[in-house]
């Protein structure tokens, strides 16, 4: 078992970049760590780093999100293939923009709640037991409802990565979330490593927005045939 540790932190550091300062300073002062394939599978308490902005930690055997409550800098969180199954602990990373956990053991996407800052969310491959689905909380809707759910809150995600879930098998499943969510547009490999072109995305405004005017048309002649039908009343009485 390895740990995540100021010991194993103050280790690492380049004793050319410390200059005069003491350990505890120098770690005040550290924005990255990479710690990617070392094999670690605890995060221990690493509060000392109140300035780490970013984090990487794929390629290990970590099976619990813990101990980053103090990470309020924290814009990049890398924790692809590990071996976590529950997103949890994250909420007090105000600042995340990337968020990476693909390749996991992950069955639930939650716990996104607060995170207004988060631009990349990658979660692919999940590594789930044969016939178990990827849900995204609320647990109550249907997976792409959930997704389309999501996405509502997350206003400034711009790039998202679920290839390998079976939510991808969903009917028009591309084509919904480029609808649903207007954040999803800036930059290329933005929607599961494909990018989303303008003229598609109008292409599919305008079905939507015919779709619904015929929607909308429907319902309105049912309430005019429903206007026209005779008022019929029936008096009851009980001898």
């Amino acid at each position: 078992m390895v740990r995540l540790t100021l010991d194993l932190v103050a280790k690492n550091i380049n004793q050319r970049n410390r200059k005069e300062e003491s350990i505890t300073q120098y770690l005040k002062k550290i924005t990255h760590l990479n710690f990617s394939n070392r094999n670690i599978d605890i995060i221990d308490d690493l509060s000392v780093c109140k300035n780490l902005s970013v984090l990487y930690l794929y390629d290990n055997n970590i099976s619990q999100i813990n101990n980053l409550s103090f990470a309020t800098n924290l814009t990049h969180l890398y924790l692809q293939n590990n071996s976590i199954s529950c997103m949890e602990n994250l909420r007090s990373l105000r600042k995340l923009e990337k968020l990476y956990l693909g390749g996991n053991l992950i069955a639930v996407v939650e716990c996104l709640e607060g995170l207004d800052e988060l631009r990349e969310l990658h979660i692919e491959s999940q590594r789930l037991p044969l016939g178990e689905k990827l849900l995204f909380d609320p647990r109550t809707l249907q997976s792409l409802a959930e997704l389309e759910l999501l996405l509502k809150k997350l206003s400034k995600l711009w790039k998202m990565n679920l290839n390998g879930n079976p939510v991808c098998l969903k009917p028009k499943y591309r084509d919904r979330l480029i609808v649903m969510s207007l954040s999803l547009v800036f930059p290329p490999e933005n929607l599961d490593g494909k990018d989303i072109k303008q003229i598609e995305r109008q292409f599919l405004m305008n079905w939507k927005a015919s779709k619904d005017a015929k929607k909308n048309m429907k319902k309105k002649n049912i309430m005019n045939d429903a206007s026209t039908l005779p008022y019929v009343t029936m008096n009851q009485s009980i001898n």
